[in-house]
């Protein structure tokens, strides 16, 4: 395939032949006319000045021949009848009547008579005039010619001329179009170069056009196009990443669901069958039995009202009933429930007596979950403080790792993946949620093995 500076080339070389060969015909057409009308007003003048001396010559054919030799004429004296008087340049015995010839027939009808002939006597093409007038009281015609191969030789030397001149043209116009489509080519290949790195997804690939204003134009609408295409990837992107957040949070859904739900259930089958098979079973076994089913069972209720409950906070779709509390009585309330549970520890509850105006049930369900939390990851005593506005849970647990404390209120993370009673990692996520709803926020404080602490401040739900 050609390449572009060689189409530029051939293309200028076939303009400039057409050119020459249309200049070449045009030349040979107007430089003919213009020799022949200038060679018929030449004869003319000579015919005219034989006429003057005619009257006084004796001799005809002295008189051509020294006419001949002066001016490179051909001349020749025809008589009325048609008869060759004098000739120069053949026999004039053996030429034919020329009566017939057509410059002799016009002359009879106008001043002159004039024509363009091949010459058969001398192999030529000829411009023939010839004029009648009266010599010795006798009618005769004059007739000049000139040979046309001097037309064909100026003709040649003018195109030979032109030829070159030509030549140099289309070697300079060969020259510009090389360096012009070597221009093109640069600004081609810069902007092929651009869409081969914005096709790899490069949009901050550089393009410059620098010769030719058509393709500055294409590169400008290619960088907004770039820019239009950026942005949609950009969201195309946060889409993607929303999407396998969404997948990812799905498959923790399931993968909590089933985890979580695994033990109870199994508690809850592993009785009922006991049960079933044994019925000698005594009384109290029984009873114990049908408690471990019903605790279970309320295991599994309240997992799901936390997972439903979180999904509704999420979607902004809880409202917020306030009214007045008192924050002593309700923090003893909510330690009291622990003590069943863990018989063995102590909630230690150190809160004045501050009536609160806010959503009661929301700020049991914040207090409870950062107090099961903290039973479950340590041992020993937690304690319930008010301080400065500031409601703080604290233990002396495990703590939280550094690499753990950014992630741990975002829904289902957990920082023991393999341990079960973390209520599926909703329980912190629904603190942050409810906490935003009442206007506070929770801040976390951990040293790994030594413990965690986990406080609001209450500022936003005292009564003013």
């Amino acid at each position: 395939m050609l390449k572009i500076h060689q189409i530029f080339i051939l293309k200028f070389l076939l303009l400039f032949i057409t050119a020459l060969l249309i200049s070449s015909v045009i030349s040979y057409i107007t430089l003919k006319d213009i020799i022949i009308e200038h060679n018929k007003n030449h004869l003319k003048h000579a015919i005219e000045l034989m006429e003057i001396s005619l009257n006084s010559v004796e001799n005809l054919d002295d008189v051509v021949a020294q006419i001949n030799e002066k001016t490179a004429l051909r001349v020749t004296v025809i008589s009325k009848e048609g008869t060759v008087l004098a000739e120069t340049d053949a026999d004039k015995e053996e030429m034919a009547n020329h009566t017939s010839r057509f410059e002799v027939m016009l002359s009879n009808s106008q001043e002159y008579g004039d024509t363009v002939r091949y010459s058969n006597t001398l192999k030529a093409d000829f411009l023939y005039i010839a004029k009648k007038t009266i010599y010795k009281d006798e009618q005769i015609y004059i007739r000049l010619s000139m040979s046309l191969a001097q037309i064909m030789y100026d003709f040649y030397s003018l195109w030979t001329k032109l030829f070159f001149v030509f030549m140099v043209i289309i070697v300079i116009g060969a020259f510009v179009s090389k360096a012009m489509s070597q221009k093109v080519v640069y600004d081609i290949e810069q902007i092929t170069n651009y869409l081969d790195e914005v096709s790899n997804k490069n949009y901050k690939a550089i393009i410059k056009t620098k010769y030719f204003y058509e393709f500055l134009q294409i590169s400008l609408l290619l960088k907004n196009l770039v820019k239009k295409l950026s942005k949609n990837e950009k969201k195309k992107a946060k889409h993607m990443a929303k999407l396998r957040l969404m997948n990812k949070q799905r498959n923790d859904i399931l993968s909590a669901l089933s985890h979580e739900f695994k033990n109870p259930v199994a508690a809850i089958i592993g009785y009922a069958q006991t049960i079933k098979e044994d019925a000698q079973m005594p009384q109290n076994i029984r009873d114990k039995f049908l408690s471990k089913i019903s605790s279970n069972g309320d295991k599994i209720s309240k997992m799901l009202d936390r997972l439903a409950l979180s999904v509704k906070l999420e979607n902004e779709d809880l409202t917020i009933n306030k009214s007045e509390f008192e924050l002593n009585s309700l923090c003893l309330e909510i330690a009291s429930n622990f003590e069943s549970k863990y018989r063995d520890r102590e909630i230690v509850v150190k809160v004045e007596k501050l009536t609160l105006f806010s959503d009661k049930t929301m700020l049991e369900l914040v207090i409870d979950n950062l107090i099961d939390n903290a039973m479950k990851y340590s041992s020993g005593d937690v304690f319930l403080t008010l301080k400065n506005n500031k409601l703080s849970v604290k233990d002396s647990g495990t703590g939280i790792k550094e690499q753990h404390l950014k992630k741990i209120t975002n829904k289902f993370y957990r920082v023991d993946k393999n341990s079960w009673d973390n209520s599926m990692g909703l329980g912190l996520a629904m603190v942050t949620y409810v906490l935003k709803l009442l206007g506070s926020s929770l801040e976390i404080t951990s040293e790994f093995k030594k413990g965690s602490t986990f406080s609001f401040s209450i500022e936003s739900m005292l009564k003013s």
